[in-house]
């Protein structure tokens, strides 16, 4: 009697990682380093900028916020405009007028021309990070492969946000155009390798023509959304004019669903959000990213105009939280395969709130190893955890033809989070601002601001929380135009 024959073992996920795909990865990892690294880099040279060009702290504030208003006003249409365009011409194109822009930003000579190739670069990275983040969930199957792809690539935005931070305080010493030219060699060192490992994809055929209507509204009402919450704070939350601004964007966004509910190629599928794992993931990545840029901010200020320290201190300050994220980048997308999603997110979320919390026991003479490291540790713990693990979740179960307006949606989340909640911190710290106070006064100014951060992360985790309730068997949601369960949704394959 003979044997039969043995089941050949299945690949291991990481035998199956060509040389290829290694290389699309990394491409796709240089432009989301570039758009953290650029965010991050341009703060600790605005003194340098604004002496350099006579600009006025109002008039300066334009280099940072152009940058957002390009960035968080167009990700709806950049998405969209991968899944109908194609994904890598996308994104080979709008990584060019990255790399023109970052050349141009160095190289200007007055500060409108500065502003304007800042919101030149900001459009650019609304087309970037949706693609870019599409083309990884299109060629990396769902499940192990994609999960450790997804892991390593946004671990690159927290290394390009530290490390910007340092790369900026040793370039601005030189010459603020330095922190301008870094990004445009590696820019172009990135296209010109992404057109050759780029994996080609089709344009969406019988897409029902064009959503011009939604895509004017959606674009228009991002815009103006982030363009009325950056200048809030300076017109006032209770002017006229910032009411009007918002009641506008209301309208506008009043008007932009029912567009898309009517539109046989809408901008943003609205049945997408049906789904609850879905809704979860923006909602989060919304809190996410609005509480750790309100943190950033807070403690960015205290560090540098409360203690004292030098820009190049304070970037090593928090380099222990982005050097965590960077050495977990490997190893999330195995620990998204065992545990699923949505445990993950909620055990970010509670590391990322017992740091914001420990760091409300500072003073004016901290001792580092008791408060600033456990608190980065923390932080960045809950960074490497959550992130990962909401673009997961928003990605998995759509189906391929629509990856790019998923991300788009994501990304818009992440951007519009981090405008709102900055402007909203900045507000009630200038609130409890006296002029001209003591070092004292400054820090129990920045307090209210801390707790409001708090807030942000204890609201993201009780909204994690309902994503640990089990799905009853056999209930489905629609995620895209197939039916999926919400536990696929919300908990990854396990690999046994």
């Amino acid at each position: 009697m003979t044997s039969p024959l043995p089941t050949p073992a299945a690949p291991s996920p990481a035998s199956l990682w060509t040389p290829r795909l290694w290389g699309t990865l990394l491409v796709l990892c240089a432009a989301m380093f570039l758009d953290a690294l650029d965010v991050s880099m341009v703060g600790v040279a605005l003194p340098s900028i604004g002496a350099d060009l006579g600009l006025s702290t109002s008039t300066l504030q334009w280099v940072v916020s152009g940058y957002i208003l390009g960035y968080g006003g167009l990700l709806l249409l950049g998405g969209r405009t991968a899944d109908l365009m194609g994904r890598r011409q996308v994104f080979l194109v709008a990584l060019g007028v990255f790399a023109v822009a970052s050349l141009l930003g160095g190289l200007v000579d007055s500060g409108p021309l500065l502003i304007a190739s800042r919101f030149v670069k900001g459009l650019s990275a609304a087309f970037t990070a949706p693609a870019g983040l599409s083309i990884i969930t299109t060629t990396f199957p769902e499940g192990p492969l994609r999960n450790r792809a997804l892991s390593i690539y946004t671990t690159c935005a927290a290394a390009g946000y530290s490390l910007g931070l340092v790369f900026s305080g040793l370039l601005t010493e030189a010459s603020w155009r330095f922190t301008m030219l870094l990004p445009a060699p590696v820019a172009v060192l990135a296209l010109l390798v992404g057109m050759k490992l780029l994996p080609r994809s089709e344009r969406e055929r019988d897409h029902g023509g064009y959503d011009i209507p939604g895509a004017v509204l959606g674009t228009a009402s991002m815009l103006l959304l982030v363009f009325t919450v950056v200048r809030a704070p300076e017109a006032g939350w209770a002017s006229a004019r910032t009411f009007l601004s918002f009641l506008a964007v209301a309208v506008m966004l009043v008007a932009f669903v029912l567009v898309e509910r009517r539109s046989p190629s809408p901008l943003i599928r609205l049945g997408v959000l049906r789904s609850g794992p879905q809704v979860r993931a923006q909602l989060g990545a919304l809190m996410f990213v609005g509480s750790y840029t309100g943190f950033q901010f807070l403690v960015t200020l205290y560090m540098q105009q409360v203690l004292g320290w030098s820009a190049l201190h304070t970037a090593l300050a928090f380099l222990p939280a982005g050097a965590l994220v960077a050495l977990s980048a490997t190893r999330v997308g195995a620990v998204i395969d065992r545990f699923g999603t949505a445990r993950l997110i909620v055990v970010g979320f509670a590391l990322l709130t017992a740091g914001y919390a420990l760091f409300l026991r500072v003073d004016l003479h901290p001792v580092y190893a008791a408060v600033i490291l456990p608190t980065m540790l923390l932080v960045g713990s809950g960074f490497a955890l959550t992130f990962p693990s909401l673009n997961v979740q928003a990605t998995n179960g759509v189906d391929e033809h629509e990856q790019g307006m998923v991300s788009g949606l994501l990304n818009t989340s992440v951007q519009v989070g981090g405008a709102i909640f900055l402007a909203v911190v900045t507000a009630v710290v200038t609130a409890h601002a006296p002029e001209h106070a003591p070092a004292q006064a400054v820090l129990d100014s920045y307090r209210p601001g801390l707790v409001v951060v708090t807030v942000i992360a204890v609201a993201g985790l009780v909204l994690s929380l309902s994503g640990l309730r089990r799905s009853r068997p056999g209930h489905s949601v629609v995620v895209a135009k197939s039916t999926v369960t919400e536990a696929r949704a919300d908990r990854v394959p396990v690999r046994d």
